[in-house]
């Protein structure tokens, strides 16, 4: 009996043994665990100290930590031809299409193609007439918000293209791009009788018939002719009664878009035209003009 207790005893210790050492064992791998985990969250922890993930750019201790201790593929987002850089792969797709010529989106109304799907969305309201962007000053619409914003420097008076030969300032770029050919003499048109330069054919034309007194545009209802077409279809409301331009202030509305500014300097109490002599100011020229005559003695009558 003695020896079985002792062999039961010894089994005992030794089963204790065992799962003490297995304990052990698990103890030390989690530890083990526990340790790389650490390790891995305060290897995150800095590379998100130093990544930007906004344009994907990482700084110079993340690139040399990161190769050090986590090898990671990554791929570029910089076109291989201009060397345009981009925050996501997506772009940099887009814009390889620039270089590809790649056309994806098809008009299905005239087959034409673009290489973005805004601006296929922008190329149907060609087609559908849809102008959702309008100016909150004078109601005009357009297909594109571009155009809007190019339109409001009308009203603020901003004009950001100016040239650096002459000074001059414009409102639109392409403007700016026409006039710098007077000083290139690339394509411009020279007046032989004044010396004035221009940069289109048309605008020389117009011009033109100043020295010549050509009219060739006639009104219909009283034979009244005039130098050019916009000049006409504004005195056509004349006739027709039609006052497109309207006073936001007072509601009174206008044949044309000139006389609707110089009615809303009544309003602003802009006088923008001011005598040399005297420096009393004026809303019209021509209230300067029949004013000018007091200095110069000159009687209308």
């Amino acid at each position: 009996m003695e020896f079985i207790k002792e062999e039961r005893e010894d089994v005992k210790i030794e089963d204790t043994f065992r799962v003490k050492h297995e304990e052990t064992e698990t103890h030390t791998d989690l530890m083990s665990l526990k340790e790389e985990s650490q390790e891995l969250n305060e290897m995150e922890d800095q590379y998100e100290e130093h990544h930007d993930f906004i344009t994907g750019r990482k700084c110079i201790k993340t690139e040399k930590m990161s190769s050090r201790k986590r090898p990671q593929k990554t791929k570029s987002k910089t076109c291989h031809q201009c060397g345009k850089c981009f925050s996501n792969h997506r772009n940099l797709k887009v814009h390889m299409r620039i270089h590809t010529g790649e056309k994806p989106f098809t008009c299905q109304q005239c087959g034409k193609s673009f290489n973005q799907t805004g601006n296929l969305k922008s190329h149907m309201r060609i087609h559908t007439g849809e102008r959702p962007f309008t100016c909150p000053q004078c109601e005009q619409s357009f297909k594109q918000k571009k155009a809007l914003l190019s339109h409001m420097r009308i009203h603020t008076g901003v004009k950001p293209f100016k040239c650096d030969q002459c000074g001059k300032s414009f409102t639109h770029k392409d403007t700016l791009v026409s006039h710098m050919r007077i000083h290139s003499r690339e394509d411009c048109f020279i007046c032989q009788q004044c010396g004035r330069r221009f940069a289109h054919k048309v605008s020389f034309k117009n011009h033109m018939r100043i020295h010549t007194g050509e009219e060739p545009y006639t009104c219909s209802h009283c034979r009244k002719s005039f130098r050019h077409k916009q000049s006409l279809e504004s005195h056509m409301r004349v006739h027709t009664g039609e006052n497109p331009h309207t006073c936001k202030l007072c509601g009174k509305s206008f044949s044309r878009k000139g006389s609707l500014k110089t009615h809303m300097d009544i309003h602003t109490g802009k006088k923008p035209f001011t005598c040399a002599q005297c420096g009393k100011s004026f809303r019209r020229q021509v209230t300067l003009n029949y004013h000018m005559r007091i200095h110069s003695r000159k009687k209308p009558f």
